[in-house]
């Protein structure tokens, strides 16, 4: 893959599958490099594989596709370039869609009622007029949101919305969305994850309504009438909660929850998130999945209670595995596992769709029904068909103290040897695995063989794994990532002598921590990375409490877990790359690394991208990815040529997109020749 090939990029979201079963709806991303837009639009795709998928909408940005019950109407989100996400609805039957709202900051994903006459969603209202220049008074330690900004009278709250009569035209006024919750208690909550109850007459939701939301993270269920009155709480504020599915005979939830948060209510550095049930009318969690295994992660599909049971996607190894957990305590069946990663999961009609994705495609559609799996569509052919996809092959290493770690290398064709990336994933509760990775497959077409692995602190292999850094970065990880590494480079066709080293976020504070502890790299790369610990915590949108639950509060020890403060030892060039409207991370933490290297000086560069916030890998605009991959070639070739014959033959293209000029960052240069 080439930096230009992000154009062939399709990534499908989740599948919305209509009530007979016969269709699916999904939205499809791509990124349009000439006009420097996300473009998002939904295809329909018959379940029985008799027709291949077709475009169904052609707006900039139309998503979060959703079928009425009685099959009617296709709800979904559209957006404007330029403009925020409202909700849309399109007949099934044929026609043209309409615009229902028209919220200032927008709305989320619409959620149908069973009676295929409202919709429920939520929204943040745009807060109360400020006169320019005016100050700001914080008074919560939850401030500002990383997407969001401040959130000071901009919480999200639950809505509904009435459809309009049928055979209403465009001349009949829109309905008015009711705000059916404040979305501010104590200053700090905010409500998502809106769930019918399938009499239709509450809506359950997730907040933090307790009194404790600037202290802990704790995250309740709660239900509200649908005609509006008090909220009630379902949960007992002791776990972090998400995405409640109702039971169809609406006796109890399917909640992803976090149990166990301690005495302080923080507790969640490297805690499962499994599947529990909750009553109806309240009271205790019940875990459906043994935590201590099962992991849904943050970027799992939503659970889906269909045919008596509940599909839902758990971390195992670098896989996501979808699971069917039968509500009656019948056995677990594994419905997709192997070399895959379940994004998505829609039900209708007795079909079961995911979207699945894998090291050779962003996703695809697979319908599943009974004895047999289809494969629906073929997103990833253009990119396929380039000839520059690169396939994964699986290690298992063993770290000096025994431990197993999985990991994976992808290297170019040809015996070599290659020089090699070693990359380490963010998080650190994320793992690397099944699915097409850009940065490893622009990497490998440029020459380079690329190491991957999950060490202690990652996801998908059990809760004691992903808690045992806790309060030590750079350690038991550290010794796992250089264990994986050098087993792999007992292949002849590894370059052992030409090696160097990237990281994303908490993989950006691994490698930093690497490089003052060897001077084996040949140059290295820090990308969005924690690297004062003092700092962090009082700047980020988390890190109030992030520092102490994953790094400790012993200040020897947060000092050892801080580039910064063993910046002294380093002497790799190094090039630090960052988002400067991060607040996940703030830019500040990658110029303070900068700065330490450049005073004593280490060859650096600082590359910041102007309007990116965090992960700009993933959320910047498609001109600044491009830039971003351009970047990170030239530095690789400057420090470690891929030619074996040690001046290099990869031409850098110049950081350029097709039809317009070159995207926006800001480039500091190190002072070296």
């Amino acid at each position: 893959m080439r930096p230009a090939d992000l154009a062939l990029l399709r990534t499908p979201g989740a599948p919305a599958v209509s009530p007979d079963g016969r269709i699916a709806v999904v939205a499809v991303e791509r990124l349009d490099l000439a006009a420097d837009a996300v473009r998002s639009q939904l295809w329909a795709v018959p379940t029985d594989g008799s027709a291949p998928a077709r475009p169904l909408t052609t707006g900039a940005r139309d998503t979060d596709p959703a079928f009425s019950p009685d099959g009617r109407w296709l709800a979904f989100l559209s957006a404007p370039t330029g403009e925020p996400p409202q909700v849309h609805l399109l007949p099934t039957a044929g026609g043209a869609s309409r615009r229902l709202t028209g919220l200032p900051l927008g709305t989320g994903a619409p959620v149908w009622a069973p009676d295929s006459r409202r919709l429920a969603f939520v929204a943040r209202a745009p807060g109360p007029a400020a006169e320019p220049g005016a100050p700001r008074l914080v008074t919560t330690l939850t401030a500002r949101a990383e997407g969001v900004g401040f959130l000071a009278g901009r919480r999200s709250a639950v809505h509904m919305l009435d459809l309009p009569p049928d055979g209403a035209g465009d001349d009949v006024p829109l309905p008015e969305p009711r705000r059916l919750t404040d979305g501010v208690v104590d200053g700090t909550a905010d409500d998502h994850d809106v769930a019918w109850s399938p009499d239709g007459t509450l809506l359950a939701f997730v907040s933090a309504r307790h009194g404790r939301a600037d202290r802990d993270l704790a995250r309740d269920v709660y239900t509200v009438p649908a005609e509006g009155g008090p909220v009630r709480r379902l949960t007992d504020g002791h776990a972090v909660c998400r995405r409640p599915a109702w039971l169809p005979d609406g006796t109890a939830l399917a909640v992803t929850a976090q149990v166990g948060l301690g005495p302080t209510g923080r507790d969640v550095a490297g805690r499962s998130a499994t599947v529990c049930r909750v009553p109806a009318g309240g009271g205790p969690l019940e875990p459906l999945l043994d935590p201590a295994d099962s992991h849904r992660g943050d970027r799992t599909p939503a659970t889906v209670v269909a045919g008596g049971a509940v599909l839902t996607g758990v971390e195992r190894l670098g896989a996501v595995e979808l699971l069917r957990v039968p509500l009656d305590g019948g056995p677990v069946q594994t419905l997709v596992e192997g070399p895959f990663t379940v994004d998505g999961i829609g039900t209708g009609g007795g079909v079961v769709v995911v979207t699945v994705a894998h090291d050779a495609s962003a996703g695809e559609l697979v319908a599943i029904t009974p004895g047999r799996r289809r494969l629906l569509t073929g997103f990833g052919r253009a990119l396929g068909a380039t000839g520059r996809v690169h396939r994964l092959r699986t290690t298992t290493v063993h770290a000096p103290d025994g431990a197993a770690v999985r990991g994976w290398v992808t290297a170019p064709a040809g015996p070599g040897p290659h020089p090699v990336v070693l990359a380490l994933h963010d998080g650190p509760h994320r793992q690397a695995g099944w699915r097409l990775s850009v940065d490893t497959q622009v990497w490998v077409s440029a020459g380079y063989a690329v190491v991957r692995c999950n060490p202690r602190g990652s996801s998908g292999a059990g809760q004691a794994w992903g808690r045992a850094v806790r309060g030590g970065w750079g350690t038991v990880d550290a010794d796992d990532v250089l264990a994986s590494l050098d087993a792999a480079l007992a292949d002849p066709a590894l370059d052992a002598d030409r090696v160097v080293v990237h990281g994303r976020g908490y993989g950006g504070t691994l490698a930093a921590l690497l490089l003052a502890r060897t001077e084996r790299f040949a140059a290295a790369v820090v990308e969005e990375a924690l690297t004062d610990a003092a700092g962090f915590a009082g700047s980020s949108d988390v890190g109030w409490w992030f520092v102490e639950e994953h790094l400790g509060g012993d200040p020897a020890a947060l000092a050892a877990q801080s580039p910064v403060t063993v910046a002294d030892r380093i002497t790799t060039p190094t090039l630090l790359v960052h988002g400067e409207e991060d607040l996940r991370c703030p830019a500040e933490q990658s110029w303070r690394l900068y700065t330490a290297l450049r005073r004593r000086g280490v060859p650096a560069e600082l590359l910041l991208f102007p309007g990116a916030g965090h992960e700009l890998a993933r959320t910047a605009a498609p001109r600044q990815r491009l830039a971003r991959l351009e970047h990170l070639l030239r530095w690789w070739a400057r420090w470690l040529p891929p030619a074996g014959d040690g001046r290099g033959t990869m031409a850098v293209p110049s950081a350029r997109a097709p039809g317009g000029p070159a995207p926006g960052h800001r480039y500091v240069p190190a002072d070296v020749g």
